[in-house]
């Protein structure tokens, strides 16, 4: 608008010396002196006007030249002086311009013209102007680094300005270095470790606890109060917890030094609330921690966050717990459920084993007891344990549903039981669980991450040998289960025996009392012998198996060239051979099946399977586990088993 003033302001001068000029000439005829005279002053007039205007457009120019002459100066100086070090660069780093302070501070006054920004400075330039914004540290400061970019001549040059923020970063170091976070530690199983030990050994034992852990706390600047004899509460800084875990948490060594009567270690659980917001959401998280390393068989730590779960130690195999008020308590709480409901259906994991099976038509058959129908779910086409069903129909006894039969028998009033696993991911099906109102889980597997959360009862006991083992106890408290059919007994005999590998594995006092409780109720132990039996085919590719492993660091591998009817059956059953090898100390025997890659896991001692196979996808338990891997080659499966071993056996390695 400014521009369009001296146009209008010349044509406006134009129209009056034409008025002026146009009266004039009015007057010619009229007086010709006064005519010569308007005639003489509108020409002077527009004489002085016209010197006027040049003379002023010159001083004008002349004033406009000299300010831009100043205001680039001025914009120079200002530039150069900035309060925060600033770097012109083009696209490829080249340093233009460099303004005092990035000289002085940065530069320490080197002349660094036609140098690259990445020889000065630490930096990934694409990302940073792409981004728009980054940091830097140099010379024990911090800054933070904005960018503006502009285009000159089709050049891009970019100005970079250094915000140093050495003290906000210092700050926010301390605050999350302080960041109290909540921690909960339980003596596993102390009252039955110390319920035979005399009255100096539990002395002595109540001081060495309390000494490892001031010991455990001395290098911090937290706080430990102890709750009751076994629990205790510790609050410490992110620090100190980062010192903790990059020690792997010593503390569970130095727990399992102390023993009870030169025989049993005390083993040590925490969990520990990180990353939350308040103190009352760690303790929540430190809770939902300790539940899972309790679940887990505890002797380890269980670190929430947001994200998930993080473990430390697990090398314990448990201590079996010795008392059976829980087992009544849960049996008391399943009968109100089963009176209440309409159906009770009951399903194990895919692929269902023995154990899976047994002991779901042994819940079954106390159920038919109480009087309300009960179906055991399977999938007759993939369930390993087929004999069991042909022994039970054998009998008149036709408990086993399909899948589709389920679905379309649910009702909002139906129970479901899970039983030997507690992942969602794991059920015979997905469907099913998902339609269920009610569901309880009988598990003894080490606890996962994806475990089902909506159970209305949660039994899990990962010391229990098998699930079988878990529901024999559970019908001893079962209202009208004397008179059983010695079939039940049978299938729930057959689930222990696989799982304890014929009672050498994973037995305890417990153990071997529900075995006796199903001899009493009938069990005939050459039937059960019988399940076990395989054709002359199954014995040979097992054996072809086991002459095809491969030992790496006292482990033995075994991978399949060759896929047959029964390799879910012979994969474990060559595993738990290739552990009588001498030497062998654990075996990994990989396959391939329905476009994704098996690993059966087997250990005898002190490492743990699961925490293997659970690295790679899987789980189980310390002497037992397994994984499917989908979308990979066994030759790749095998690279990544070999991968995760050489990072267990680097472990100690570290931590001395």
């Amino acid at each position: 608008m400014r521009e369009k003033r001296p146009v209008w302001f010349c044509i406006t001068v134009g129209l009056l010396l034409c008025s002026a000029g146009y009266a004039a000439y009015g007057l010619h005829g009229y007086d010709t002196e006064r005519f010569w005279l308007s005639v003489v002053l509108l020409f002077v007039s527009a004489v002085l006007f016209l010197i006027s205007f040049f003379l002023f457009s010159k001083r004008n120019i002349r004033f406009i030249a000299t300010l831009n002459d100043e205001l680039a100066a001025a914009e120079h100086e200002t530039m150069y002086s900035l309060p925060v070090p600033t770097v012109i660069l083009d696209d490829s780093g080249l340093i233009l311009w460099y303004n005092l302070l990035f000289g002085r501070d940065i530069l320490e006054n080197d002349d660094v013209f036609g140098l690259r920004i990445g020889e000065v400075l630490d930096l990934d330039l694409p990302t940073l102007l792409e981004t728009g914004s980054g940091s830097v540290h140099y010379c024990d400061k911090q800054y933070e680094i904005s960018v503006t970019t502009c285009t000159r001549n089709d050049r891009n040059l970019h100005l970079l300005c250094f915000t140093d923020v050495t003290d906000y970063a210092a700050l926010q170091d301390t605050f999350l270095n302080t960041r109290p976070t909540v921690m909960l530690l339980v003596i596993d199983n102390y009252e039955d470790v110390l319920q035979n030990a005399k009255e100096s050994e539990k002395a002595t034992v109540f001081v060495a606890i309390e000494q490892m852990l001031e010991r455990f706390m001395a290098p911090t600047t937290g706080v430990l109060r102890k709750l009751s004899s076994d629990r205790f509460v510790a609050v410490v800084e992110e620090q100190h917890l980062q010192q903790m875990i990059r020690g792997k948490f010593r503390i569970l060594d130095d727990a399992r030094t102390i023993t009870v009567g030169e025989r049993y270690a005390i083993t040590l659980s925490i969990g520990v609330g990180h990353g939350a917001s308040t103190l009352e959401e760690s303790e929540a998280f430190a809770k939902q921690a300790l539940d899972m390393a309790l679940g887990r068989g505890g002797d380890q730590v269980a670190l929430k966050t947001e994200n998930g779960y993080k473990f430390f130690g697990g090398v314990s195999k448990g201590v079996e717990k010795k008392s059976r008020a829980k087992t009544r308590i849960i049996a008391n709480a399943m009968q109100e459920l089963i009176h209440t409901c309409d159906r009770v259906m009951i399903m194990g994991h895919r692929y269902g084993d023995l154990d899976s099976i047994g002991s779901a038509i042994g819940l079954a058959g106390a159920i038919l007891q109480s009087g309300k129908p009960a179906h055991v779910v399977v999938d007759r086409q993939t369930t390993l344990a087929g004999v069991l069903i042909d022994r039970m129909e054998a009998e008149d006894i036709h408990l086993t549903i399909d899948v589709p039969t389920a679905l379309t028998q649910m009702t909002e009033q139906t129970l479901l039981i899970v039983v030997d696993t507690h992942s969602k991911d794991f059920v015979e099906s997905v469907d099913l669980y998902q339609n269920a109102r009610q569901v309880v889980v009988i598990d003894h597997h080490r606890k996962i991450v994806n475990f089902i959360d909506n159970a209305v009862i949660f039994y899990h006991e990962p010391y229990a040998s098998s699930a079988a083992e878990l529901v024999t106890e559970l019908l001893q408290h079962f209202r009208n289960t004397e008179h059983l059919n010695p079939a039940y007994a049978d299938v729930l005999l057959a689930g222990i025996m696989l799982d304890t590998k014929n009672f050498v594995m994973r037995t305890g006092v417990r153990t071997f009392e529900a075995a006796a409780y199903l001899r009493k109720m009938g069990a005939d132990t050459i039937a059960v012998r019988q399940f076990f039996s395989s054709s002359i085919e199954t014995y040979q590719h097992r054996a072809h198996l086991v002459s095809q492993a491969e030992l790496y660091h006292h482990c033995a591998i075994a991978v399949a060239d060759e896929v047959f009817n029964d390799i879910k059956l012979v994969a474990p059953q060559a595993a738990d051979e290739l552990l009588g090898i001498r030497s062998v100390a654990a075996s990994f025997v990989l396959y391939s099946l329905n476009g994704e890659v098996n690993i059966s896991a087997r250990f005898m001692g002190s490492m743990n399977v699961q925490v293997v196979m659970e690295k790679l996808g899987g789980g189980g338990h310390q002497t037992m586990a397994a994984t499917q891997i989908p979308d990979i080659t066994v030759a790749e499966a095998k690279q990544q088993l070999l991968q995760v071993l050489a990072e267990e056996f680097a472990q100690p390695e570290q931590s001395k």
